[in-house]
């Protein structure tokens, strides 16, 4: 029995949401500037063990949903220049403004100014690219194009042993941080 996403329901659990995803991001300090900032300047990885973390959570919770007709894989394909320079671009953007796009949202919930100007900027790329997809897709998407991917897809190694891979990394790649952060 899955839950309904869709219908009048579905608005409500949206915004519920999303007032919960700022919250935490709040409490985990990553709507703060000063932390974001920090980690591209490696003196504070609070921002790459949350994002690591997720991404094990996250990636179990999918495959438990996907495993159990809940979910269904909607693989992106994999635009090798296409996603090099966006996330150069990506990565400017958030030094720059100190923000990612959730980030960013929660700041101005929480009355930034300064995060409001910078999503009125992701905004403005955002509509920036869907006017040019077409000039884009046949010269940067093309190249490097290999289709949608995974890396159990690729390797043969099931989605359980990549989760164990990254779950047994976590903690030497935090101690690491930890260090990172006492030496700087």
């Amino acid at each position: 029995m899955s839950l309904p996403v869709v219908g009048p329901l579905s608005l409500p659990l949206g915004v519920l949401s999303g007032f919960v995803f700022g919250w935490i991001l709040h409490r985990a300090r990553l709507a703060d500037t000063t932390v974001i900032v920090n980690q591209f300047r490696l003196r504070d990885f609070t921002l790459m063990k949350a994002m690591l973390t997720a991404i094990l959570v996250g990636g179990i919770g999918v495959l438990f949903l996907h495993r159990h007709g809940l979910a269904a894989y909607h693989i992106k394909p994999a635009n090798l220049l296409g996603v090099a320079i966006g996330g150069v671009l990506f990565g400017i953007g958030m030094a720059v403004l100190g923000y990612c796009p959730g980030s960013g949202l929660a700041a101005i919930g929480a009355g930034s100014i300064h995060a409001l100007v910078g999503t009125a900027g992701m905004i403005a790329g955002a509509i920036a690219y869907a006017l040019s997809f077409d000039w884009l897709r046949t010269h940067i998407l093309s190249v490097g194009a290999l289709g949608p991917l995974r890396l159990p897809d690729i390797t043969g190694i099931p989605d359980l042993v990549w989760f164990a891979i990254l779950a047994l990394a976590l903690p030497a790649l935090f101690a690491a941080a930890a260090r990172g952060e006492d030496a700087g």
